[in-house]
């Protein structure tokens, strides 16, 4: 590629015959994969310079050590796993490798931070820690793995059961992402008003279009269509004898 692209693989924990941890009517292999997807999403469509992959797009099973290779193959600039937690504790907290790079520490401050902002008060911040799991081992890149509250805690089951939490994660993880890599947001598409000189952002662009679609009112011999201007009697009589001719009210 001619611009330069951040190259970040989302590894969703867990799948096929591995569920992760099981409690109150929730399996982790799906909400991981879940999670990691939302992000993907969030990536590709609202931003730009950046490649995103999963280690898996399914409910498959890979063995951790296939997970780091897939990265490392890649090239992948990050590598993020995302995981559920288990074990009574409630909470959020996000594990980097204990033989981190400066980097590697860098952007777990950056999506930490930003995680715990987007999911809000009520959610316990279990910290930053260090950990020697296989996958922030084996990876060449810095790589991050996050655990998204305890799936055997039911107040953090309810949240994870609310898909606009989950989209809460998500939007953490990509912001924490943006501000790691310095990703720049998609412009928003200019949407075209009815007429040039009324915008898409007119408190009354969409009823305009509406007459105007349905022949009622028209332009000016110009193109524009005047809409600070007042109304005379007689363009208010040829207003309404065109809707009186729509109705077919003679």
């Amino acid at each position: 590629m001619g611009i330069m692209s951040v190259k970040i693989m989302l590894d969703p924990g867990h799948g096929g015959k591995d569920p992760g941890a099981v409690a109150n009517g929730l399996k982790e292999k799906e909400l991981t994969l879940d999670i990691a997807q939302r992000i993907r999403r969030i990536l590709e469509t609202e931003y730009t310079g950046v490649q995103v992959r999963l280690t898996r797009e399914s409910d498959t099973y890979l063995e951790l050590s296939e997970r780091a290779k897939l990265a490392n193959q890649w090239g992948a600039d990050f590598f993020l796993s995302i995981h559920i937690n288990a074990g009574g504790g409630t909470g959020w907290e996000s594990y980097r490798y204990t033989s981190a790079s400066t980097k590697a520490v860098a952007y777990q401050d950056a999506i930490h931070t930003a995680v715990i902002q987007a999911v809000g008060a009520g959610v316990k911040d279990r910290g930053k820690k260090a950990a020697n799991f296989a996958v922030l081992r084996e990876t060449a890149m810095p790589a991050l793995l996050t655990e998204n509250l305890f799936i055997d805690n039911a107040q953090d089951a309810a949240r994870l059961k609310d898909a606009a939490f989950r989209e809460k994660l998500a939007r953490g993880h990509v912001a924490g992402l943006a501000k790691a890599f310095g990703l720049k947001r998609k412009e928003a598409p200019v949407v075209p008003g009815p007429f040039p000189d009324v915008p898409s952002s007119h408190w009354a662009a969409e009823a305009i279009r509406i007459v105007r679609d349905a022949g009622l009112m028209s332009g000016r011999a110009d193109g524009t269509f005047g809409p600070n201007e007042p109304v005379t009697r007689a363009q208010m009589a040829s207003v309404l004898a065109r809707l009186l001719e729509k109705l077919q009210v003679k």
